[in-house]
């Protein structure tokens, strides 16, 4: 392996597809040995029944140049959690990075509806997986990770702290996760300071992630066939762009200055000057407020 992130070790809990497989994959790329958890293997899928598994993503981490190593792993179970980070520890000796990107809700939320409607039990499932499961993580992964200065923590999320802070995110449930997960960053980022790390929350744009793609009925090659369906999704990224965002930050020697903060794939980018694959530079958030949610015609020249 070679690259910034050669003699690096990180785990992207919640790397069966989409934002975390994308993390996953560049940080490889970057040559890092990344752990991918989540609960889809070849074996067992979980609810979602869909075909992307843990070792597919690990199987993409090695081929892009790093080390992938697929561990199954219920991060609502935190005895399972605790001898994942036991197994790292063991093995690697240290920890690097951790990105809490567990989620698991597509399923559950229902849209503009209000929590007297949303069904309970799938909106309180909901905040068991889009915030129990990074507290458990964070809870037994930080040990570890703080065993060396320098450390990286990088909460997963949807929207920017500025953006969530004013706009309604789909409904209650939903937007209490996603906003929770922001104030994750927040307060980690007062307990790992003092310690040598650094913690921040990150965001994608509009993602064509898989499950995206197949509910638009588009593929990766042809993603534009749905822009006259739904023009703004002109300005969408694949989950690779947030991939390069996190492997920016985890070679950064000076990452320390975003401690706390809540970032962008666009925004990183930006700054670290890296792209999406097809060598666009979406900037998903700045788009929405000045385009799509000032009610102007989808228009994405200019922001990507």
């Amino acid at each position: 392996m070679s690259g910034p992130l050669k003699d690096k070790v990180a785990l992207v809990a919640g790397a069966t597809r989409g934002a975390g497989r994308g993390i996953a994959v560049e940080l490889g790329a970057a040559g890092a040995t990344v752990y991918v958890t989540g609960r889809t293997t070849r074996e067992r899928r979980s609810e979602y029944d869909r075909p992307e598994t843990i070792e597919d993503t690990a199987d993409l981490v090695t081929a892009a140049g790093g080390r992938g190593i697929a561990v199954p792993t219920d991060h609502l179970v935190p005895s399972e959690v605790r001898t994942l980070v036991d197994r790292i520890a063991d093995e690697q000796g240290r920890l690097d990075v951790l990105v809490n990107d567990v989620w698991g809700g597509e399923r559950l939320f229902e849209w503009d509806t209000p929590v007297w409607e949303h069904d309970l039990d799938n909106g309180l499932r909901l905040l068991r997986l889009g915030i129990e499961t990074h507290a458990i993580t964070s809870h037994h992964a930080l040990p570890l990770l703080l065993r060396r200065p320098g450390g990286l923590v990088v909460e997963m999320t949807d929207g920017t702290a500025e953006y969530n802070a004013t706009t309604y995110r789909v409904s209650f449930f939903y937007d209490l996760a996603k906003s929770a997960v922001l104030r994750m960053a927040f307060a980690l980022g007062q307990e790992l300071g003092p310690r040598g790390a650094t913690a921040v929350a990150l965001t994608p744009g509009w993602l064509r992630s898989e499950m995206m793609l197949e509910n638009f009925g588009v593929t990766e090659d042809n993603w534009r066939d749905a822009l006259e369906r739904v023009p703004h999704f002109g300005i969408s990224e694949t989950p690779f762009y947030v991939g390069r965002a996190v492997a920016a930050l985890a070679a950064d020697p000076e990452r320390a200055r975003w401690h706390g903060e809540s970032l962008s794939s666009g925004g990183l980018a930006r700054t670290y000057g890296f792209t999406d694959r097809d060598g666009s530079r979406p900037d998903a958030w700045r788009y929405l407020v000045e385009v799509q949610d000032a009610g102007k015609p989808a228009d994405p020249t200019g922001y990507r």
